[in-house]
């Protein structure tokens, strides 16, 4: 408080103020307690100050009532209008008091006019909210560390102790262990509340050089926290055996990490290229989809698609298209003058290179001419046009 008086000037209209100040030092008028939980969100409300020290909410605001705090940092804060305390900030109670028990901090209410010293302490409940900490084993990613046993152990060897703690207080604090998983839960058990794992019966040589043991640490707060902890143990007599045993073991662990990395990696891939070429099959179903309503429901007139050009080889006119027709005619044909043409697109007359634009005619290796009961007389004609 005194520190406070003499440090915390902020301008010449406060000098007359710090000085009552330092005078009323060992006056306290009154004092008041209160015991919130930790973590309070900010602006929950902490107690009624002005009621319970007695005060009108009049002469809080009239005598301008402050907090005063000894450190650099104000928890709690003080509404005049109402005459309450409100948190400012959550409140740690690890990280204010440690494992000191009980946790509490103290400021003063000072009030002008006349001045008046109120002094106010606030004590922390712990909560459970910090879950039980490791300490042995060591847990690395980068180390496997095993714990031996030899295979002349008997019942009851003590093969390790698993230390753990919890910075919360209280019962919060009180811890219990448990064996969760372990290759042979015939070999070992862990005490309840020491964590000490020892051996339950004889160790024999049938039994596996590599055990692998999961303890579960809880604490016992509502709701409880727990964290686990993996334990290997080595039954062996020499520490080459162990060495080479637990060395496969780190090997075959890192080729599983692995096998399943790609496994997963190309399920990924497979499951990209399949959504990829369904989406683009999707895509060109749809497009001539469109494409062909639009030409159905289109006005526009159709254009006929010519072959590309034939160059004429053997001829020399000068006509770019060859158009081949079939000319068919009754066997009295000769005395009419009806002719009946069509487009032939299965007999095709070459030109003649010594000729340009006549028509020759080639006559078909059984000439339905020479059928002597023939309806029809078949005269294939190609008739070349040039444009």
């Amino acid at each position: 408080m005194g520190d406070w008086c003499t440090t915390g000037r902020r301008g010449g209209w406060q000098v007359l103020f710090y000085i009552l100040c330092l005078s009323a030092l060992d006056s306290v008028t009154g004092q008041a307690r209160y015991s919130i939980p930790e973590e309070q969100s900010e602006g929950s409300i902490v107690g009624n100050i002005g009621r319970d020290l007695g005060l009108e909410v009049k002469r809080l605001v009239s005598g301008k009532a402050r907090i005063i705090t000894k450190g650099a940092r104000q928890y709690v804060d003080l509404n005049r209008d109402k005459g309450l305390l409100v948190v400012k900030e959550r409140i740690d109670r690890e990280e204010l008091c440690g494992q000191t028990t009980p946790c509490s901090f103290s400021f003063e209410l000072i009030i002008e006019n006349p001045i008046q010293l109120y002094r106010v302490t606030i004590f922390l409940q712990d909560q459970n909210d910090n879950a039980p900490q490791v300490l042995y084993p060591v847990q690395t990613s980068s180390s496997l560390v095993a714990e031996m046993v030899p295979r002349s152990a008997d019942v009851g060897y003590l093969v390790t102790k698993v230390v753990a703690v919890d910075v919360d207080s209280g019962q919060n604090a009180w811890l219990s262990y448990k064996l969760q998983k372990a290759t042979d839960r015939a070999l070992f058990e862990v005490g309840l509340q020491n964590g000490e794992i020892r051996t339950i019966r004889q160790v024999t040589d049938k039994d596996a050089v590599k055990q692998r043991l999961t303890v579960v640490v809880e604490d016992n707060g509502q709701p409880s926290r727990s964290t686990t902890v993996n334990v290997n143990v080595a039954v062996a007599d020499s520490f080459p055996e162990v060495l080479s045993e637990f060395t496969d073991f780190t090997h075959d662990k890192e080729y599983n990490d692995n096998l399943t990395f790609y496994l997963v990696l190309a399920l990924a891939v497979v499951s990209f290229l399949f959504i990829t070429c369904l989406v683009v099959i999707l895509s060109v179903k749809i497009y001539r989809w469109r494409q062909s309503r639009v030409l159905y429901h289109s006005n526009l007139p159709v254009i006929p698609y010519y072959p590309p050009r034939y160059a004429d080889t053997l001829g020399t006119g000068t006509l770019q298209h060859v158009y081949n027709y079939e000319v068919c005619r009754t066997t009295d044909s000769r005395k009419s003058d009806c002719k009946f043409v069509r487009p032939c697109s299965q007999n095709v007359l070459i030109m003649d290179p010594s000729s340009t634009g006549t028509m020759q005619r080639i006559q078909s290796e059984n000439n339905i001419l020479d059928e002597p009961d023939s309806p029809l007389e078949y005269l294939p004609y190609s008739l070349s046009v040039r444009e």
